[in-house]
């Protein structure tokens, strides 16, 4: 049956005008960035095909173009859009993070690093510059690949951040694996790095480790 003929109150639109976005099932938020079926099948029961078949929604937000456009309905022109809905998240995540202190807002660092580095297929060391008063200036990806304390240069970091003029850092690194629990290498790393920011007297505040579940804060573990 299309959506059309469906109850006002059971369209995914309609549905989330009325009661907002959180109401609604993965398959319905889908539906809505669809917008179409296939003949015979509603944009509902498609997206409830393409859940299935990915997996998860998050199987399918992590896609590549190859991947997603295998699909019947999908294809590189629906890649765009959902590549730019997903860039759109995570930089209103960042504009919220900016407009307050860092050391004040955890919930919002975290979710501000999760949207950037939890779904890579690969390791990146990336830093938030601060400022003085813990504000962040920006946010830069330094480096790729195996992440250990032989492959992160402080000099390139300590450059960097002379350049914001930042006068802390919070460092983070993800883990491909998922499991988000520092290593030996992690915490080797995060000492080369304190002591080396140290002496220009730029603090360290925290390192997270971003994997699949909540983010791992070494400060919070005790860990600097």
């Amino acid at each position: 049956m299309p959506i059309t003929d469906w109850p006002v109150s059971e369209r995914p639109r309609e549905k989330l005008l009325s009661q907002g976005a959180p109401a609604l099932s993965d398959a319905e938020l889908l539906a809505i960035f669809l917008r179409t079926g296939l003949p015979g099948c509603s944009a509902v029961d498609l997206a409830r095909q393409l859940l299935t078949s990915f997996g998860s929604l998050r199987a399918l937000l992590q896609a590549d173009l190859r991947q997603f456009s295998a699909h019947a309905g999908l294809g590189p022109a629906k890649y765009a859009q959902l590549q730019a809905v997903l860039e759109m998240g995570r930089r209103h995540l960042f504009e919220d993070l900016k407009r307050g202190d860092a050391l004040t807002s955890p919930g919002a660092v975290r979710a501000f690093l999760r949207s950037r580095l939890a779904a890579l297929p690969h390791e990146v060391f990336a830093c938030l510059f601060l400022d003085n008063q813990h504000r962040v200036i920006a946010f830069e990806e330094l480096f790729r690949g195996t992440i250990d304390s032989a492959s992160v240069y402080p000099r390139e970091v300590l450059k960097r951040a002379l350049a914001h003029n930042a006068a802390a850092l919070i460092l983070t690194h993800n883990h491909p694996s998922g499991v988000a629990e520092p290593s030996q290498a992690d915490l080797q790393l995060t000492r080369r790095l304190r002591e080396s920011l140290a002496l220009l007297d730029i603090r360290v505040l925290d390192h997270l480790v971003i994997g699949d579940g909540d983010p791992v804060s070494m400060a919070e573990r005790g860990l600097l």
